[in-house]
């Protein structure tokens, strides 16, 4: 399965960061970007896994492109 919009290290933290801003979650100094992305995740109503699982079954989650689990098949 090919995945469209995969960003990695700053592009990806700086998407990060702007949707914390939208939430108003604090972006302590040293805070790792899955943490961030976890945060963002539950301020939006889903389960904070990014780059928590093995298999992931959110195919509507916008960060599943650049999480390193795999999509399950249904």
């Amino acid at each position: 399965m090919a995945r469209k919009g995969y960003m990695k290290g700053p592009k990806l933290f700086s998407l990060a960061r702007k949707k914390a801003l939208q939430f108003d979650i604090s972006q302590n100094k040293g805070i790792k970007l899955a943490e961030l992305i976890c945060s963002i995740q539950e301020k939006e109503g889903n389960v904070p896994c990014f780059q928590r699982r093995e298999i992931c079954h959110e195919y509507s989650c916008c960060w599943q492109a650049s999480c390193d689990a795999k999509m399950a098949l249904e």
